[in-house]
């Protein structure tokens, strides 16, 4: 992990609980902010300068491959979640994550947002951070891989996505 952006993580999960003195070491089930905590540890990586560290990380060559689907899925393998490998034939596919989770309509920070791209069997996903406005309407702030090339934060319109999916807690 980057320890520069440790601050920002620790933002995040501090924002996501009201329970002060919540003792962490009870949790069982991975929750959406530990998503985004381990997909920000790897903000910056740029398929050029760190193409190793990402291919170890998300199982394929960066450069060669469309990897945003492979960030996603190595980020749910990291926090013990089941990828969209788990359902589809497909899973270094964008849209895999259509047939991943349930589907929701109002997003919360980790849930993950599919997006169309080029011809109707591509696309993108990455892991829903917040909305913003803009002058042309809502965006969604996506923390994903192969965005420019890099693990970085992106506006989508809001209005684009396909799909806001997110794994419910499993029953213990």
């Amino acid at each position: 992990m980057n320890y520069y952006m440790l601050p920002f993580a620790l933002v995040l999960v501090g924002c996501t609980s009201s329970n002060a003195g919540f003792d962490h070491r009870r949790l069982t089930q991975p929750t959406h902010a530990d998503q985004i905590v381990t997909a920000y540890g790897f903000y910056g990586y740029s398929e050029n300068t760190h193409r190793e560290e990402l291919a170890n990380f998300i199982g394929v060559d960066p450069v060669q491959t469309e990897w945003c689907a492979a960030f996603v899925n190595a980020v749910l393998r990291t926090e013990g979640i089941e990828g969209s490998d788990s359902v589809s034939e497909f899973p270094l596919t964008a849209r895999s994550f259509l047939l991943w989770g349930e589907e929701v309509k109002n997003p919360k920070s980790g849930d993950i947002v599919v997006f169309p791209r080029g011809e109707p069997w591509q696309g993108h996903v990455g892991f829903y951070v917040r909305t913003v406005n803009l002058s042309d309407g809502p965006h969604y702030v996506i923390l994903g891989g192969n965005q420019e090339d890099k693990v970085s934060l992106e506006y989508y319109p809001a209005s684009r996505a396909i799909s806001i999916r997110r794994r419910l807690p499993q029953p213990s």
